[in-house]
């Protein structure tokens, strides 16, 4: 069967990592490469080890890596990062200077500095035209403002969550869940904003992972509050336990009474 070498790419330290076909390059975790992107060739780190993938089992056309950066090519990187950080403070005062209702979030070149990015949040639409146009004039390069939301400029920036790991939605997510508050509910977990916020201060994108399983446990177990007649007893629902499909009942006299449903 026929197969094909992959590897993971990442852009910017805890950035989504991104998979590119390596041909017959012998690369392996943190050598640097130069690779083909839709917006022009990029600068990224290798942070897997070659993956042989069947070539039916993959959807779309990977992009290549076109080679492993050399010095100068690392020189030229370091060029871009000095002059993207200079370009964001220029963007930045020009935004002052036009009194835009906008906060700049990034700005990145591609490698061989064809086209400029600048990514900025907003709540409402921004008119940039008078921005863009003094842009390109002073970066002569072509230039895209992009807006982006509160998840999507975590996804942007990177990081690491709560857990202590790398944010999810800089490292596979690809598209974000609807997430919603009856999701913590349903998993018992305290409303409190620090505990179920992310980064982006939106909730946390892992409250959708184990949902599903919390519903199904849930099935067969009363809610709390519900009164119960078991086994010759009446009493209140106090607590669930999905994990021992258990669940507390307070009789009138105060006895509390522990009920196993048995798992199917």
């Amino acid at each position: 069967m026929d197969t094909i070498n992959v590897v993971g790419v990442i852009f910017k330290k805890y950035g989504k990592k991104y998979y590119f076909d390596a041909h017959e390059l012998k690369l392996k975790k943190n050598i640097t490469v130069i690779v083909e992107t839709e917006r022009g060739l990029q600068f990224g780190t290798v942070v897997t080890d070659i993956i042989k993938m069947e070539k039916d089992k993959i959807h779309f056309p990977l992009k290549k890596v076109i080679r492993i950066s050399t010095k100068k090519d690392y020189t030229n990187h370091l060029n871009n990062l000095k002059d993207e950080k200079s370009a964001f403070n220029k963007c930045s005062e020009l935004i002052k200077k036009y009194k835009l209702d906008m906060k700049l979030v990034d700005v990145s070149y591609t490698f061989e500095r064809t086209q400029m990015f600048f990514t900025y949040i907003s709540n409402d639409r921004v008119d940039f035209r008078d921005l863009a146009k003094e842009l390109a004039k002073l970066y002569k390069t072509r230039i895209e403002l992009r807006q982006i939301g509160p998840r999507d400029k975590a996804k942007e920036i990177g990081g690491l969550g709560p857990c202590g790991m790398p944010l999810c939605c800089s490292n596979y997510l690809y598209t974000f869940d609807n997430i919603t508050i009856n999701m913590a509910k349903n998993q018992n977990i305290a409303l409190n904003p620090t505990k179920i916020n992310g980064a982006c201060n939106r909730l946390l994108c892992c409250l959708s992972y184990e949902d599903e399983v919390y519903t199904k446990l849930k099935k067969d177990l009363p809610s709390i509050g519900q009164i119960i007649k078991k086994d010759g007893k009446e009493g209140k629902v106090i607590s669930v336990d999905v994990f021992k499909k258990s669940y507390k009942i307070e009789t009138e006299d105060k006895e509390l009474i522990e009920i196993f449903e048995p798992w199917k």
